[in-house]
């Protein structure tokens, strides 16, 4: 490909933050081509949205169709997760909508361990399509098994399985309100395109 390649990106449900670049706000539905959706936590202080944006733009610049959605309820943890208190992280109706008309999802968690399973527990019960898990700490497929997630690795028994969804692969060591390192970036957008089947 010589050249540029135009996205036409249809963005923003509320106006930005202003934090960094005027990060997008919780709800927020850009929208640009069905092939994969980078799904962001709700934004606040400890949850910076910032490396979901360098990631979009990557995919986007390496030629993946990318849209992005930032849930509504994505702080906290899910109500059955062990000494879960504080805020509910939950999905609604809209977003399982919204989620449900991609190939791929590409899911970004926080850094601990016991949120980022759960999470993608929830999301994926509800949401019936292959995902990468994005995350800071160094989980793995075998983490996910264990309570029940499907992934490509790691079936957990017929009789435990909780999820509709499937995790294809993880990518960990991508820290909340940091630049993404172009080795990070690398590893996203080769595991993203191998997930659609055109690496």
């Amino acid at each position: 490909m010589i050249g540029r390649c135009t996205h036409v990106v249809d963005c923003r449900e509320t106006s930005g933050m202003g934090k960094g670049g005027s990060l997008a706000q919780r709800g927020t539905f850009a929208e640009c081509g069905t092939d994969v959706c980078a799904v962001a936590m709700s934004p606040g202080r400890r949850h910076i949205t910032k490396p979901v944006c360098e990631i979009t733009f990557g995919l986007r610049e390496a030629n993946v169709l990318t849209s992005t959605v930032v849930l509504n309820a994505g702080a906290g943890v899910p109500h059955d997760a062990p000494a879960s208190g504080g805020t509910l992280f939950g999905i609604t109706d809209k977003e399982i909508n919204q989620l449900n008309n991609f190939k791929l999802l590409v899911i970004h968690l926080g850094g601990v361990a016991n949120h980022i399973i759960y999470k993608a527990r929830l999301i994926l019960r509800n949401v019936n399509k292959p995902c990468i898990i994005i995350c800071e700490s160094p989980v793995d497929c075998e983490d996910f098994a264990k309570i029940g997630v499907k992934t490509s690795k790691v079936m957990p028994a017929d009789e435990d399985i909780k999820t509709q969804g499937v995790i294809k692969d993880i990518v960990t060591g991508v820290i909340r309100g940091e630049t993404i390192s172009q080795e990070k970036l690398d590893e996203i957008i080769r595991k993203v395109k191998l997930a659609l089947g055109d690496a």
